[in-house]
């Protein structure tokens, strides 16, 4: 190489180099990133305090690293490279075959699921008279292991769901994971997103609804329709590969439609559905499923019966509460992560009359919300 193209690649290096930094300073800093689904770094204040413990640097660093101008073009770009070099994973999520994001399933620790079964033993044997239902699904890493790619080890998810089941007492355990396993070439779980799709929770729905001494309605009598095709749910956000097809949103409703009325009891809003469309046109396109998280929600129906069922879950439970609202008077349904009062006093004042624990395994695995029931 020549002085002369040595001087060129070292000048546009330079105003490569300086355009950079100038566009860093004049571009307005982001909220919030809709590709990683996150709220990112704001500019730290300086004081005197930060710099001593060391705060300030740590702080800087990742305004700096958040507010990168075209950050989510070189995400995509490190990301790319790594599926070039054949990276089967990126931030715990593997890159399986169909397009499927995986997340991994880490060995639990023993004493939170230790806890919890604790927790729900000791809420099943303060309410003896009440009948009792827990259903801990599997993960898509789980029923989707023909996906993973060769070498992948994740924990087995059966040898914490078996633990469970074998530990309960007074409770019935409704095990869906051979159901899901043997249907697992139908479209059971997002390949973007963490959570099943409402196919999946319908046969997952069935096993419950025999367990419940319901009949469950057959998926003949209801109406499919696809209310968006172009979803990104959470794992897509974290493997950040940017490649893949989006996920689709399908929603069963049955033919004979139940009249509800839905309260959103901390926020003091009602509605006539158990969807919000105006999450079709944000990122968090899965809380179109009733609204997302919140610490309580009601549904009142039209169906007459006298039976009331309570709900402990997390967002797994979403998709699969539309399919249980055709059998219950009032489902009542509290998020334990956000709600802090003793629920022993709303089930009495409410006549609760059923009770179900509904969490995906993984996240059920790792949460501490449930010590909230064992209250001496």
């Amino acid at each position: 190489m020549n002085r002369k193209s040595s001087i060129t690649i070292i000048a546009m290096f330079i105003v490569f180099v300086v355009t950079i930094n100038v566009l860093n300073l004049v571009t307005e800093d982001k909220h919030f990133s809709e590709a990683e689904n996150r709220i990112l770094a704001k500019k730290p204040s300086l004081t005197w305090k930060s710099i001593k413990n060391g705060r300030f640097t740590q702080r800087f660093e990742d305004y700096v690293t958040d507010q990168f101008i075209f950050r989510d073009f070189w995400v995509g770009l490190k990301s790319d490279s790594e599926r070039l070099l054949l990276k089967q994973d990126n931030n715990d999520v593997f890159f399986g075959k169909d397009d499927y994001l995986l997340e991994n399933f880490n060995k639990p620790k023993e004493e939170i699921i230790d806890r919890n079964i604790a927790n729900i033993n000791y809420y099943a044997s303060k309410l003896k008279d009440m009948k009792t239902y827990v259903l801990l699904p599997p993960t898509s890493i789980k029923v989707n292991e023909n996906r993973l790619p060769p070498f992948a080890t994740p924990y087995d998810e059966l040898l914490t769901i078996n633990k469970m089941k074998n530990n309960l007492l007074n409770v019935d355990f409704v095990d869906v994971y051979q159901t899901l396993k043997d249907k697992n070439d139908q479209y059971l779980y997002f390949r973007t997103d963490h959570h099943w799709t409402m196919r999946g929770a319908y046969y997952a729905y069935e096993v419950l609804a025999k367990e419940m001494g319901i009949k469950p309605i057959p998926m003949n009598e209801f109406d499919t329709k696809i209310v968006t095709e172009e979803f990104y749910g959470t794992l897509y956000s974290k493997a950040n590969n940017y490649h893949i097809k989006p996920d689709y949103i399908e929603v069963f409703t049955p033919a004979h439609k139940t009249n509800v009325q839905v309260d959103y009891v901390s926020e003091n809003k009602s509605s006539n559905s158990l969807y919000e469309e105006k999450h079709l046109d944000t990122k968090d396109k899965y809380s179109y499923f009733l609204d997302g998280n919140h610490p309580i929600v009601t549904i009142k129906s039209d169906v007459s019966n006298g039976r009331k069922l309570m709900i402990f879950k997390n967002s797994y439970a979403h998709c699969l509460i539309p399919f249980l609202v055709n059998h219950y008077e009032e489902i009542h349904i509290l998020d334990l992560r956000f709600y802090k009062m003793n629920v022993y006093d709303y089930i009495s004042e409410n006549n609760i009359t059923e009770t179900l624990f509904l969490y995906d395994i993984l996240n059920f695995s790792k949460d501490t919300s449930l010590n909230i029931l064992n209250i001496k």
